[in-house]
């Protein structure tokens, strides 16, 4: 499939309150609700992301669910016909608290992710730029930039890259240059590890 600037959303996808960048990919039968999703992102199919935002560059696998809605336990019972009670009684309307609390807890996903499949990102958890998450993995905590975790709970596995090194790919940022400019780059994006593309670019990235 040839992508182009404009996003690339599969028909059976369900997108709303959501803004979706440049050179994106979003597979069948995903959805998405208030969701902002950078530059040159994608999720395959099956995919679930509310109140969140991702940033460019992020590897989405299937079935990965971004900010599951929690239900309120303080109350006697979880079930949402206490706040959703508009579906259940005919002179009742829903609590639109509970909904409000849902959107405050914000999920952060940063540039250059990669999210194996099947994995869960619980509410208000952050994730730093570069880091990967396992498949099947359950993010209840934030995550470093530039960390492998896997696991439920997740747990960190190890650094993507040392931290000076991390350091110097953000202020690099990729992630902002021009597409034009990740074309001209391309060939080292492909043959040259991290330390020596930074040591090649970062003085003087492309103009593409």
């Amino acid at each position: 499939m040839k992508l182009t600037e404009a996003p690339t959303v599969h028909p059976t996808a369900v997108l709303v309150d959501t803004t979706v960048g440049r050179w994106t990919d979003i597979g069948a039968h995903c959805t998405f609700l208030n969701v902002a999703f950078g530059d040159y992102s994608y999720m395959v199919a099956y995919g679930q992301a509310a109140n969140c935002t991702v940033g460019k560059f992020c590897s989405i696998a299937s079935h990965v669910r971004l900010n599951p809605s929690n239900h309120p336990m303080e109350r006697v019972t979880s079930h949402h016909f206490t706040y959703r009670s508009g579906d259940y009684f005919e002179d009742a309307v829903h609590d639109e608290s509970v909904f409000e609390w849902r959107r405050s807890q914000w999920v952060t996903i940063g540039h250059d992710v990669w999210i194996g499949h099947n994995a869960t990102v619980m509410p208000g958890v952050s994730i730093g730029t570069g880091a990967v998450i396992g498949s099947g993995a359950v993010v209840t905590r934030d995550v470093a930039p530039y960390t492998i975790v896997g696991g439920v709970p997740a747990r960190v596995i190890r650094r993507r890259f040392p931290e000076d090194l991390a350091a110097r790919i953000e202020a690099l940022a990729y992630w902002d240059w021009p597409h034009a400019a990740l074309r001209e780059a391309l060939a080292d994006f492909q043959r040259l590890g991290a330390a020596a593309f930074v040591d090649k670019y970062e003085d003087r990235p492309p103009l593409g």
